[in-house]
């Protein structure tokens, strides 16, 4: 497992021990469980569940087709 060093101000140290703390864990965990959030390059599973729940979304070939009436704009 690697180390790393990371310099933070006396306020943001201040709220990310409380906040491992809160949350049970060490603090090392904690922001190692902050940047899995924050780094992953998958959706979560609640996002990935919602593909296809609008059944009148057209597809992206319909969408990109040559031709496609776009809808009307609105001006600015």
């Amino acid at each position: 497992m690697g180390q790393v060093t990371i310099y933070l101000d006396e306020q943001t140290e201040k709220q990310a021990r409380a906040s491992a703390r809160a949350d049970g864990v060490s603090l090392s965990k904690w922001v190692a469980g902050r940047i899995d959030r924050r780094a992953r390059s998958e959706w979560p599973a609640a996002v990935t569940a919602l593909a296809g729940a609008w059944t009148d979304l057209p597809s992206a070939e319909r969408i990109r087709r040559p031709g496609a009436r776009d809808i009307a704009r609105e001006r600015l």
